[in-house]
């Protein structure tokens, strides 16, 4: 019988929370498959950093917005510096997670991917016909960009909510951005839960997109 095999790059990443240069350095040395163990285990589950003292908050917090969103609590999760300890994004990395870092909300759910896709299709369509105008040049040219990632983002499998405008047309992507707005209200009154700045979500519709995104992140 064969022993399961570890590659040589993740058998130092023992800690829950390992710094994110350890993290940067494996992904970029180890192959697809130690990007895609990173992916899987330390940056998907587990009790995220930012809960690490108040993991039932955590779990309240899935439950809540579960039901908001009619998805089950265990495909709400958290990524970033909320879930790391430290942000790997290029342009801020090892940034310890702090007080008004943001809560970086990832949900693995078909259905709720397809209904996001729905109300992009329909503002794109409102927006390039006219129906539906940007308030000024910034927010126009935000739109556009919008409407240019859009497609490309879907076609990997994920949607960022704030992608389309909270108007009362879209309702999927309004029932979020209200939700968001609530949960930070919930969290600021809430005893020995963590303090961010912004909560937003970004729907998979899978998980093999997931991994496929944020392994592609490490190259």
């Amino acid at each position: 019988m064969e022993p399961f095999k570890i590659s040589s790059y993740l058998r130092d990443v023992v800690s829950p929370y390992p710094e994110a240069k350890l993290i940067s350095e494996v992904a970029k040395n180890g192959g697809e498959s130690a990007r895609q163990a990173i992916a899987r285990q330390w940056l998907s589950e587990g009790i995220p950093f930012a809960f690490k003292d108040c993991p039932g908050i955590y779990e309240s917090i899935r439950s809540w917005v579960g039901s908001r969103l009619n998805i089950d609590p265990k495909e709400l999760n958290v990524t970033g510096s909320a879930r790391l300890g430290q942000s790997l994004a290029p342009h801020k990395m090892g940034k310890p997670f702090g007080d008004g870092s943001d809560l970086d909300i990832f949900i693995i759910s078909n259905e709720l991917f397809e209904h996001l896709k729905s109300d992009f299709n329909e503002w794109s369509y409102d927006f390039e016909s006219g129906v539906i105008s940007a308030s000024n040049d910034r927010e126009n040219g935000f739109w556009k960009g919008n409407l240019h990632r859009g497609p490309k983002n879907i076609a990997r499998g994920f949607i960022d909510s704030n992608i389309v405008p909270n108007h009362d047309k879209y309702c999927y992507v309004r029932n979020i951005a209200q939700t968001m707005y609530l949960l930070k209200e919930k969290l600021d009154v809430t005893s020995e839960a963590p303090n961010f700045s912004h909560a937003s979500v970004r729907c998979y519709k899978s998980w093999a997109s997931y991994v496929q995104q944020i392994s592609l992140g490490f190259q």
